[in-house]
């Protein structure tokens, strides 16, 4: 699965890069804002009903500019005095009379507990022992004396006791499914009807009994069942609604064999973007029109159908479907007939299916229209609304060239004979790999003629990864949950490796070294966790959908096959795929296909198991005496706080010297295992550079001379390394700086080269990480360092800022840096950028909107424009009619990029109630306000006081759930903030409050807080 949010790229310790992978929807590497100006006061120019800004902000917003939360009564915490607190401090944010604030301070309740005298602890201490003591006596010994023994009974079934809805003893008492009935096949008959916005369904399975059993137990979440039978005969149900189970018991063991059990349920449609849900939109004649869609990824196919729905439980499928005639029905495979009912009904009955997991069934009924093409047996199709079908020929062209490569590359062709590939109008994931109809957000399938090739690659990389997944995924597929990295990480690294091959025209190459800076990024932080990891609770799996499981199972799998010679990468890949192919895996699987072909003296799965059963990565340290080096590891954390850590890991380190530096065939290799090692040199160098294209997970610290050399290399020529290398050597700088390993006084020093730099990868580098801290700053009303940032940016980007061209361009690696370079300037205010950005605006406004502007300079442009009222109402307008999804997006963030308040509030309102945003975009709505002065408290009250809301349209611990609340925190760098996070997510019971990214954020803000106290002076003396 594609995550949406997941397409975002997270910034070292606590920002946003790029945004929904390449990999994502957004490219927001560096929305920095103007300065703000007092709009809090002005009305605004679009109609906004008194019931939209109904609205109560509470303490975090008086935080502004340092009142501390109980500088003001509690009756003046309305929304009008934090406006105008707002307003004040916007009037204060002159660029010539900034003045760093003081700092936040909590203050402390007047009141103190008066404390117990020690009799009475003692007294209290005594009781309380007594009590727990004879607590546990009845509860663990039931039924028993001391001098009787117990009967031998399921004791954890008596300890636990689940009761079922109907007051009954539910008999099994484990979030797994028992391992004594295999589903084998599945008869499915579904009639939604999308007027009521309910289905129906019936669901015969055949199962098989393995081991002898009284009970059967598999999964139904928010269903009615109305009728069960076993063998023919009625049976009673049993529901445990907590953890999504029904159970059926038997008087006596059934004896192993085949049975057949049939349930007939009613439900409604799902109400959030999980399971069998509704969606609507409005089409170009202003009709509404309704479908229903699923996403079944990774515990949602039991709100569809009872079913047993693990991984593991692989079965196949013969699915019907009753629909009004009017709709086309979709499913896994391909239609076998269609049946004419009565009251203008039509059932369609599809082929049964290969054997798969059930998160990877789908079925989709809808008016949609499609283009086809054929693949060797497969027939290719995309479909979208029928106003958008003149947008799908890019993506045809694209599966199609992909499918041959991944036949090719695999040597096993795709086994099913069609591929559908469908455009959502209301969609969460990026995409998903459903076997043979993988569906997507419309931002990521559709291309419209004005689309550029930053917007195809995007759409290409999608295509790429959902297509490697009918292979790693739906073919050969995970045991359980804690592998989910066999299928994300290998599509994510297929997807570059493929796009490479096959379209290297899209420079993916860059994009995939921003994924590899993302994933370090992430597991730097204490709350990480290895790449496989032990997950039961649905929450758990939830999280997995993360980074880790992308962007590091990618990174990885490249070092591998860099660290493989004569494609024994592949080979090993093909034996895996052959060997397993239709079965579940694990991890130790993967190695051992790769250690049968390798004919390395290395053994791979002792290898890469340290790489996937140890969270985090190792920091490799370089100290060089003549031609000895001494080579040592430890992890890289940017948050120990007394955590003693001895992981080590097998890093097949790979460098260059000043010799040869550049061509891959100058690279060396060096197995570091052990906590440190000798490496001797044949000759005196110059320097050394470790990590060569950054091609391994790990970070490189050199002793002073070291750096100094490499430094002083790069002034001389900045071609002495490939570009790889000179972004690597930048992101690990301020990640040792943020480790407090180098002073910041030696990053600037690395970046007084950037002057002559020319390639896209460091430069969007240094933009982001020089980005991310004058955010930081000014967030925290260091308004004269933030200052003085500006001038340090505008000082080394100036005048390539200057030269960038606004006209139409063709090279992505070229889109890529100029998008960067002008969001920079017209964020900083640089005169030019923003009088450009007004000129192109007014063109394309002149024009009825049939001006093109570049659509990489789009997002600047519009943001500019929505600082004014009349071009913020444009924009609205636009977003509501346009059919480009592409520029909708665009628009949308530009909107969310005002600084008027009453905006900001309306506009968080209406995408989490989906009445003129469309929920799914919620997200990057509190994404792009939180990259903001004006509105990121805003969002902050708006999370804490809507988060039962959130929480029903998004499930907890999902990848939309982890972006809103990494967006909502990861500018904080006050213990004030920090209090006030931590204070919150306790508040949410232990769902909330255990949630891993909950802790990734407690750990960034100190992180921001560290960092801060650690460099301000340095900032202060050397800006």
């Amino acid at each position: 699965m594609e995550s949406a949010n997941h397409l975002d790229h997270q910034e070292y310790g606590a920002i946003e890069r790029a945004p929904l992978p390449r990999n994502m929807i957004e490219n927001s590497m560096f929305e920095e804002e103007p300065d703000v100006v007092d709009l809090a006061k002005e009305s605004p120019s679009y109609p906004i009903d008194s019931d939209d800004v109904v609205y109560e902000p509470r303490t975090s917003r008086l935080l502004v500019r340092g009142l501390g939360e109980n500088d003001l009564d509690e009756d003046e915490e309305d929304y009008e005095s934090s406006a105008r607190l707002l307003g004040m401090s916007f009037m204060n944010r002159s660029s010539n009379q900034r003045s760093a604030s003081s700092s936040y301070t909590r203050h402390q309740p007047s009141g103190s507990c008066s404390k117990p005298s020690a009799k009475t602890m003692v007294v209290g201490v005594l009781i309380l022992v007594v009590l727990v003591s004879l607590f546990m006596v009845i509860y663990f010994v039931p039924g028993c004396t001391f001098t009787r023994s117990c009967p031998k009974t399921n004791s954890t079934m008596e300890r636990i006791a689940p009761i079922s809805t109907s007051g009954e003893l539910f008999p099994w008492t484990e979030l797994r499914l028992p391992s004594s009935v295999h589903p084998v096949h599945y008869d499915i008959s579904l009639h939604p009807d999308l007027n009521r916005m309910t289905f129906q369904g019936s669901v015969s399975i055949k199962v098989e009994v393995l081991h002898e059993t009284k009970i059967i137990v598999l999964h139904s979440s928010d269903m009615n069942i109305t009728k069960a039978t076993f063998q023919g005969k009625v049976v009673h149900v049993l529901e445990y609604k907590p953890w999504q189970q029904i159970a059926i018991k038997f008087p006596e063991d059934l004896e192993k064999g085949p049975y057949v059990l049939n349930l007939d349920y009613t439900a409604n449609f799902s109400n959030s973007y999980d399971g069998f849900y509704n969606s609507s939109y409005v089409d170009t004649t202003g009709t509404k029109r309704v479908l229903a869609a699923t996403q079944f990824e990774p515990l949602a196919a039991r709100k569809a159908f009872p079913c047993f729905d693990e991984p593991a439980f692989k079965s196949t499928f013969l699915i019907k479907i009753t629909r009004e005639s009017k709709y086309i029905s979709l499913s896994n495979m391909p239609k076998v007939k269609t049946t004419d009912l009565k009251n203008d009904l039509q059932e369609d009955e599809f082929k049964e299916s290969d054997i798969m997991s059930t998160y990877l069934v789908a079925f989709i009924v809808a008016e949609f229209s499609s283009y086809s093409t054929t693949v060797s047996n497969t027939t290719v199709s995309v479909y979208a609304v029928p106003d958008k079908k003149e947008q799908v020929h890019y993506a045809l062209e694209a599966a199609a060239k992909l499918l041959k490569f991944y036949n090719k590359f695999f040597e096993i062709d795709y086994p099913l004979s069609k591929l559908d590939l469908v455009a959502i109008p209301d969609f969460l994931a990026g995409a998903m790999e459903n076997w043979g109809l993988i569906t997507f957000r419309e931002t990521t399938l559709l291309v419209g003629n004005n689309s550029s090739p930053i917007d195809k690659q995007l759409v290409t990389s999608v295509i790429a990864h959902e297509l490697a997944h009918q292979w790693f995924g739906n073919l050969v597929t995970m045991r359980w949950w804690n592998d989910l990295w066999l299928n994300e990480g290998f599509a994510t690294y297929m997807q570059y490796l493929s796009i490479d091959t096959v379209f290297p025209d899209l420079d993916i190459d860059t994009e995939f070294l921003n994924v590899r800076f993302k994933a370090l990024a992430k597991d730097a932080l204490n709350s990480s966790h290895p790449v496989s990891t032990l997950v039961s609770t649905p929450e758990q799996v939830e999280e997995m959908f993360d980074s880790v499981s992308y962007e590091k199972g990618a990174s990885i799998l490249l070092m591998l096959n860099a660290t493989l010679k004569d494609g024994e990468f592949r080979k090993g890949v093909i034996e895996y795929l052959q060997k397993y192919n239709r079965s579940n895996t694990e991890s130790e699987d993967l190695w051992n296909s790769l250690s049968q072909v390798s004919k390395q003296n290395v053994s791979v799965s002792e290898m890469m198991n340290t790489w996937t059963v140890h969270k985090g990565f190792p920091l490799v340290t370089v100290k060089r005496n003549g031609t000895q080096v001494t080579l040592s590891q430890e992890h890289f954390l940017l948050n120990a706080e007394n955590c003693t850590d001895n992981s080590l890991w097998h890093i097949p380190l790979t460098f260059v010297n000043d010799s040869c530096s550049v061509l891959s065939s100058c690279k060396q290799v060096f197995h570091l295992k052990d906590k440190t090692a000798i490496l001797k040199l044949p000759g005196p160098v110059k320097w050394l550079k470790f990590n060569f294209r950054s091609d391994g997970f790990y970070i490189v610290h050199y002793d002073v001379e070291g750096w100094r050399a490499l430094i002083d290399a790069l002034n001389v020529d900045v071609n002495v390394l490939p570009y790889e290398d000179r972004a690597a050597l930048i992101n690990n700088l301020f990640a040792l700086s943020r480790l407090g390993k180098v002073s910041f006084r030696q990053v600037l020093n690395l970046m007084e080269y950037i002057r002559n730099e020319t390639e896209t990868a460091p430069l969007t580098e240094a933009l982001s990480q020089l980005g991310q801290i004058y955010r930081l700053l000014d967030k925290r009303s260091e308004l004269n360092l933030a200052s003085r940032m500006t001038s340090y940016i505008d000082d080394h980007f100036g005048s390539l800022m200057e030269s960038q061209s606004w006209k139409l361009e063709i090279s992505v690696s070229k889109m890529t840096l100029r998008s960067a370079l002008l969001e920079m300037a017209c964020s900083l205010n640089r005169l030019n950028c923003t009088t450009q950005a007004k000129h192109l605006f007014d063109q394309w406004v002149n024009s009825n909107k049939t001006f093109q502007i570049p659509s990489d300079l789009m997002r600047t442009v519009f943001k500019v424009a929505a600082l004014t009222d009349d071009g913020w109402d444009v924009l609205l307008n636009s977003y509501k009619h346009s059919i480009y999804d592409s520029e909708k997006r665009k628009t949308l963030e530009a909107l969310a990029s005002t600084q008027d308040v009453r905006k900001i509030i309306w506009i968080l309102q209406k995408s989490l109630d989906g009445s003129e945003i469309q929920t799914q975009e919620f997200p990057l709505v509190i994404h792009t306000i939180c990259k903001n002065f004006a509105g990121y408290l805003y969002a902050w009250d708006f999370l804490k006081e809507n988060w039962e809301k959130i929480t029903q349209k998004f499930p907890v611990g999902s990848f939309a759930i982890q972006s809103i609340i990494m967006s909502a925190t990861s500018q904080f760098s006050t213990k004030t903030h920090l209090m006030e996070a931590q204070n919150f997510f306790s508040s949410l019971g232990a769902k909330g409050s255990q949630m891993r990214i909950v802790q990734e954020a407690t750990e960034t803000i100190k992180q921001n807080m560290r960092w801060m106290e650690s460099n301000l002076g340095t900032l202060q003396h050397w800006l």
